[in-house]
């Protein structure tokens, strides 16, 4: 609630234990990153402090574009960062069913860089990917078994 005051007509951000208020610069612009429904209801933005920004809602990029993001980031060849950017897309309907969060592009680009300084694929999947997204032995064999399909 404290950022009520800064975000509305009033830019003033008020400092209670000081007993003050700092005035927001003109060119004062605050950008908030947020996952909505990520972990926790309790961290939910309320109505109040949600009406007060403009929404950017971003997904994941296309399975072509993810490929060349990892293959830059993790320095893998174009091969095995299509695998990877295939095996996200399919580990990402697990998501969809509420089983799983999807791996994220971060994700895919640790595995890469662990493969590129020759970690096997299978191996760097199971230790950066599998162990990754879920502490339940039921759904890491459900994601092992969609990476062993890709990797072998």
């Amino acid at each position: 609630m404290i950022l009520h005051a800064l975000t509305d007509h009033r830019r003033m951000l008020p400092i209670e234990r000081l007993g003050t208020t700092v005035p927001a610069h003109p060119d004062f612009l605050l950008v908030v990153s947020y996952n909505p429904g990520y972990q926790a209801t309790a961290k939910d933005l309320k109505p109040s402090t949600r009406q007060r920004f403009l929404a950017v809602q971003f997904g994941y990029p296309t399975p072509e574009l993810e490929a060349r993001i990892v293959a830059h980031e993790s320095g893998v060849d174009g091969s095995v960062a299509e695998a990877l950017a295939f095996l996200a897309d399919r580990l990402r309907n697990l998501d969809e069913a509420d089983i799983i969060e999807g791996p994220s592009t971060r994700l895919l680009v640790h595995v890469g860089a662990l493969i590129r300084k020759g970690v096997p694929a299978p191996r760097a999947c199971e230790v950066a990917l599998v162990q990754a997204v879920s502490d339940d032995a039921d759904v890491q064999q459900a994601v092992r078994a969609v990476t062993t399909a890709v990797f072998g």
